[in-house]
């Protein structure tokens, strides 16, 4: 299944550095709701993709992998996963087509760490960004298995943080918050094209409730 090998390269990697040892966070009731999501901004670009929750509340356009996982709540996509360690989860939008775009979204998680976008999803294969929180306070940038990147930003549970990726001519360039903090080069070729998804990871901290919402894929070309 897509699934199993893309969360390969998305976030359970992100065991392999650590994960399984998250520090103790605050056990954060599952009802607990996010704070208002920011409102949404629409990049320049011609637009691909739009879903704002708040106006749209379902989930047209988007494919999960699983059922019980996603819903709309709050005026946001809301994911929660069992209180179990490495439950994952992700959810599809898209072309498989598309190949030079850019991916903007807000994203808050309330329990746990773990949260993140991939793009030029593939043939089960695609290019990973995992947006870490309490214990790690940084960002992963992963080609399928293969780490491509890390910078630290700091990114605490109930914070909405704004966050970019960019796809052109091979170059991935991830921002947080407006800040560039990752830029790689994809010198293989291996991820032309591709469509998005969006994850929800429990990892060793062995919770997630994450929020997502102004999901907007813009043509870079």
């Amino acid at each position: 299944m897509i699934r199993s090998r893309l969360i390969t390269g998305l976030i359970a990697v992100a065991a392999l550095v650590g994960l399984a040892g998250a520090a103790p966070q605050h056990m954060t009731p599952r009802d607990d709701p996010p704070p208002p999501a920011p409102e949404l901004r629409v990049p320049q670009g011609r637009v691909l993709l739009e879903s704002d929750f708040r106006s749209h509340g379902s989930l047209e356009h988007w494919s999960p992998d699983k059922s019980g996982v996603w819903s709309v709540a709050h005026g946001a996509l809301k994911a929660e996963l069992p209180d179990k360690k490495q439950a994952r989860s992700l959810i599809y939008a898209g072309s498989e087509d598309w190949s030079q775009y850019a991916v903007d979204l807000d994203v808050c998680q309330t329990r746990g760490v773990d949260k993140g976008v991939a793009v030029h999803v593939l043939g089960g294969r695609g290019v990973a960004v995992d947006l870490r929180g309490p214990g790690y306070h940084d960002v992963l940038l992963h080609l399928q298995e293969v780490p491509a990147g890390h910078a630290l930003v700091h990114n605490d549970n109930f914070v909405w943080h704004h966050l970019r990726v960019e796809t052109l001519d091979g170059r991935f360039r991830v921002f947080v918050d407006g800040r560039l903090v990752l830029a790689e080069i994809d010198k293989r070729g291996s991820f032309p094209r591709g469509r998005i998804a969006l994850a929800a990871y429990t990892g060793g901290a062995g919770r997630c409730t994450v929020y997502y919402d102004n999901v907007v894929v813009t043509a870079l070309r």
